[in-house]
């Protein structure tokens, strides 16, 4: 299975907060949407909007934990790193996907096609699927 095929089935709109916005923006926006993640852009004169990172609720906690109520105020790119985006493509199987989850430690990742953004895939969409690909076998075991 694809990473193409999760997407076809999830909601098109994908969650995104610029790098300038605060903490308490990107915790406003991630409530609201009752999501646990956002992509952060950049916009950027001669590339236009740009996918950078990804923050997630544990950098909310993280700033939170570090700098008291003041880390709500602090900018978004203050929490992420920049250095090089883990991201994906549509054409990605699930176990690599669920590889590169494993190995840099983090549940999403930004699926990225001919340098678009165009979808966030999570450890739970992967489980899912999974779990969905294995129930024929499971039903036809217990009969």
């Amino acid at each position: 299975m694809q990473v193409g095929d999760i997407l076809r089935k999830k909601a098109a709109r994908v969650a995104t907060v610029r790098m300038n916005e605060t903490v308490a923006i990107a915790a406003q926006l991630m409530r609201s949407g009752n999501i646990s993640a956002l992509v952060v852009k950049d916009v950027v004169r001669t590339e236009g909007n740009t996918a950078v990172g990804m923050f997630t609720e544990r950098d909310v906690v993280r700033a939170i934990a570090q700098y008291g109520a003041a880390g709500v105020n602090m900018r978004v790119s203050q929490f992420i790193s920049v250095q090089q985006l883990v991201s994906c493509t549509s054409t990605d199987t699930l176990e690599h996907v669920r590889h590169l989850m494993s190995k840099h430690h983090i549940r999403h990742v930004p699926v990225i096609d001919n340098y678009s953004l165009i979808g966030v895939i999570s450890i739970r969409d992967i489980t899912t699927a999974f779990d969905d690909e294995a129930t024929p076998f499971k039903l036809a075991a217990s009969a």
